[in-house]
C-alpha cells in the first residue's frame, strides 16, 4: 500500500508538471504568436479622417538648404498583432540619423543638418508641426524616417517536446520570422511637396527554444533594425543622386534660387552640372561618370 501511495503521487506530480508545460506553451503561442510596432508618415501627416488634403505646392529650394531628420512618432499596434516593448531603442535611432545626415552633407548645396529630438515631434503632428520645426530650428527640408517591424512565431512538430521541462530549454521548437521596412521620405516644408524617398527592408528567420524564445525575438529585433538602416542609407544615397539630376532636368517641377552671397560653381545647383560637363569635355572624368553626367543633359 505504502508504494503505491508513492507511485500515485508521482503519477499525479507527472501529470500535473506535464499539464503546466501544455499551458505555458500554449499561452506563449497564443501570447506571442504575433507582434507589430510602427511609426507611419501618413499617420503623422494625415491623422484625421476630417482633416482637409494638403495640396502640394510647386517648391521652390532655396540653396543652401537647411536640412532636419528626424524619427515619425510611434504609432499604436492595430489588427491582430500584439504590441510590445519598443527595442528600436533611441541608440539606435540617433545612428541612423547620423548617417542620413552624413548623406546630405556631402551636397554641396547643403548649409546645415539639424538632427531633431524625439519629442518635438507629438503623434498626429501633421504638416503644423513641421512649421513649428522650421520656425523653431530653421530647417527649410525635412527628412522623415519611418519603421514597421512585424515579429510572427509559429510552434512546429517539435513542439510536443515541452511535455518535458528539458525539451523547454533544449528543443529549438519555436519558429520566428522579423519583417522590417524602414523609409525616409524628404519633404519640402513650405510647399508641402513630396522630394523624393529611400527604402530600406530586412527578413531574419530562425528557430528558438520556449525559455529563450523572448531574449531571441529580442536579438532579431535589434538586428532586423540595423540591416534595414543599411540598406536605407545605401538607397538613399541613390535617391540624392537621382535628384540632383531631376533638379536640373526638370525646373518646371522643381525651382531652385539661391540665397544672397551663396554660388556653387555658377550661383545655382545648375552651376554643379555645368562643371561635370566641362571636365567632360575635356575627356577628364572616367566611364561611368561620363555616362551618369550624358544622361544629366
Amino acid at each position: 500500500m505504502h508504494f503505491k501511495s508513492i507511485s500515485t503521487r508521482k503519477n499525479v506530480c507527472l501529470i500535473f508538471a506535464a499539464g503546466c508545460a501544455l499551458a505555458l506553451t500554449g499561452c506563449a503561442s497564443l501570447w506571442r504568436s504575433s507582434r507589430h510596432q510602427s511609426s507611419s508618415v501618413v499617420q503623422f501627416l494625415y491623422p484625421g479622417k476630417d482633416q482637409p488634403f494638403v495640396q502640394p505646392g510647386i517648391p521652390t529650394l532655396r540653396l543652401p538648404l537647411r536640412v532636419g531628420v528626424a524619427f515619425v512618432p510611434p504609432a499604436r499596434a492595430q489588427g491582430e498583432y500584439q504590441a510590445f516593448d519598443d527595442t528600436f531603442a533611441e541608440a539606435q535611432k540617433a545612428g541612423l540619423m547620423r548617417e542620413v545626415a552624413a548623406q546630405f552633407k556631402a551636397l554641396p548645396f547643403v548649409q546645415s543638418i539639424e538632427l531633431v529630438p524625439t519629442a518635438y515631434l507629438r503623434p498626429g503632428g501633421s504638416f503644423e508641426n513641421l512649421d513649428q520645426l522650421r520656425a523653431i530650428m530653421g530647417v527649410d527640408v525635412i527628412a522623415l524616417i519611418s519603421y514597421d517591424q512585424a515579429q510572427n512565431t509559429n510552434d512546429t512538430g517539435w513542439s510536443f517536446t515541452y511535455w518535458t521541462l528539458l525539451g523547454a530549454y533544449v528543443v529549438p521548437a519555436q519558429k520566428n520570422a522579423t519583417y522590417t521596412l524602414m523609409e525616409a521620405v524628404v519633404y519640402d516644408i513650405p510647399s508641402r511637396s513630396l522630394l523624393f524617398r529611400a527604402p530600406g527592408v530586412s527578413t531574419i528567420k530562425g528557430h528558438a527554444t520556449l525559455i529563450s524564445n523572448e531574449t531571441d525575438l529580442r536579438a532579431d529585433s535589434t538586428q532586423s533594425y540595423a540591416a534595414a538602416a543599411a540598406d536605407l542609407t545605401v538607397n538613399l544615397q541613390k535617391e540624392l543622386a537621382a535628384f540632383k539630376v531631376r533638379a536640373k532636368s526638370e525646373p518646371e517641377s522643381i525651382h531652385i534660387e539661391h540665397k544672397p552671397g551663396f554660388s556653387l560653381g555658377g550661383g545655382s545647383i545648375e552651376g554643379w552640372f555645368a562643371a561635370a560637363l566641362a571636365l567632360l569635355l575635356v575627356g577628364r572624368l572616367p566611364n561611368p561618370l561620363r555616362a551618369f553626367c550624358s544622361r544629366a543633359k
